[in-house]
């Protein structure tokens, strides 16, 4: 039993991978397309999970937050740089908890200078999006494919309610269709969740 200056080491010997912060999904050299998770969840999931004698590898998404001592950290920007660097680490995982918040979207191009403004005040700009994977989804079918049990997936449901449906109206579709063994929620909007 542990006390609260020396937790229970309950996770000794097992290998967790936890996801943090919000992927940029670059427009130009300059400007990118982003969300608001700073990757304090993910951190904290991290550090309890280190505390209690696992193995931690945080795949982190653009986060400036400090990271405790004893985890090892592997930097990402993008989305699909995620997906990488969270498939390789979940080969040998016990658990992976994808509290990141990778872009359902990104620009279909990327140019290679800094966008300008038009002299037409009102010509405004066109961004074409293309969908980014589901990593969640993806490791749900590798998992299956292998014939293995590990690892445990926890997956993260940031939801807005909307004139149709609740939070976890949501919440309840988005875990049915990804398919991971446990889902969070939160909820999430200005002022709400994020950075908290």
């Amino acid at each position: 039993a542990g006390t609260a200056d020396e937790p229970v080491r309950d996770l000794e010997g097992l290998r967790v991978v936890v996801s943090a912060g919000g992927t940029r999904e670059p427009l130009d050299p300059v400007r990118y397309l982003g969300n608001r998770s700073s990757g304090k969840q993910g951190i904290a999931i991290a550090r309890a999970a280190a505390d209690r004698g696992a193995k931690v590898t945080l795949v982190a998404a653009n986060v400036s937050l400090a990271v405790p001592d004893g985890i090892d950290v592997v930097p990402v920007e993008t989305t699909l740089e995620l997906q990488r660097a969270v498939e390789a680490a979940a080969d040998s995982a016990d658990v992976v908890v994808m509290a990141a918040a990778p872009a359902d979207f990104r620009p279909a191009t990327v140019s290679g200078s800094k966008i300008k403004k038009s002299s037409d005040p009102g010509a405004g700009l066109r961004v074409e999006l293309v969908e980014n994977p589901d990593i969640v989804k993806g490791l749900v079918a590798a998992r299956a494919e292998s014939g293995r049990q590990r690892p445990f997936i926890v997956s993260f449901a940031a939801e807005t309610g909307d004139a149709d449906s609740s939070v976890m109206d949501h919440a309840r579709a988005k875990f049915a269709r990804k398919g991971s063994d446990l889902q969070v929620v939160n909820e999430v909007g200005r002022d709400l969740t994020f950075g908290k």
